[in-house]
């Protein structure tokens, strides 16, 4: 089974690497000509939405630091 990896950059982007397809609301694919690594937009200020294009920079703050989740709520 092919793995994707997700990493949430400090004060950037989200990059995805690995094997994944990325569809818009409509379910319709990206055409990713073959890219193997993507950055998605955090920040809301690209203009390459939803692929990050830097702008980004100076402009947006997270420290991006795992955790866990509080258990799923059942119900």
């Amino acid at each position: 089974m092919a793995s994707t990896k997700i990493t949430v950059k400090s004060n950037g982007s989200l990059r995805i690497e690995g094997d994944f397809e990325i569809v818009d609301k409509d379910g319709n694919v990206y055409g990713l000509n073959g890219r193997e690594i993507v950055s998605i937009c955090r920040c809301g200020l690209s203009k390459n939405k939803p692929f990050c294009d830097s702008s980004h920079k100076g402009y947006f703050e997270h420290d991006a630091v795992a955790f866990e989740l509080p258990p799923r709520k059942e119900g």
